[in-house]
């Protein structure tokens, strides 16, 4: 399955879905963005799980199948989560986001699971565009849940989708 989506500067994105192949480079860019990454392994043991999927973008037309971002998501009872997004900063602010979450909102609605969380440090104003464009709502918060490469706290905002 293969969407794609034209973004800015002529440059097209097509998703497919992730792989236990692509845990190094899930890595890779998961490092770019978090204080506390996870690991090859780490990322290996989700995929394994049944309950876990994920989609990745790539640049139409590149050779290399380089990932341009990737999302992760856990589906379970009807509920599901967003267990991490990552966009590099090179291919922010091109769609890329919004067009994983679509893909993973897509697979949900197939499911037909009722709802979808996920959490999002409140200083991540992108972020947090994007996720009330998609029709999230804030519905919790967690003091203290991120911390910035600095060490410092930042609250998440748990916010919730329902897809029903």
């Amino acid at each position: 399955m293969a969407l794609s989506f034209a973004a800015f500067r002529r440059r097209s994105f097509a998703v497919r879905p992730v792989e236990i192949a692509d845990a190094p480079a899930l890595a890779a860019l998961h490092s770019e963005d978090f204080a506390r990454s996870w690991s090859d392994g780490e990322f290996e043991a989700l995929l394994a799980q049944s309950t876990v999927f994920g989609f990745a973008a790539v640049e139409e037309g590149d050779p290399s199948g380089r990932l341009c971002g990737f999302v992760l998501a856990r589906s379970a009872g009807g509920e599901a989560e967003i267990l991490t997004l990552v966009v590099p900063r090179p291919f922010r602010r091109r769609g890329i986001g919004y067009l994983l979450m679509d893909a993973v909102l897509r697979a949900l609605h197939g499911e037909r699971a009722d709802a979808l969380f996920l959490e999002v440090d409140e200083n991540n104003t992108a972020a947090l565009a994007l996720y009330r464009r998609l029709g999230f709502r804030e519905v919790g918060r967690r003091p203290g849940y991120y911390r910035t490469p600095q060490s410092h706290p930042s609250n998440a905002l748990v916010m919730r989708r329902d897809l029903g």
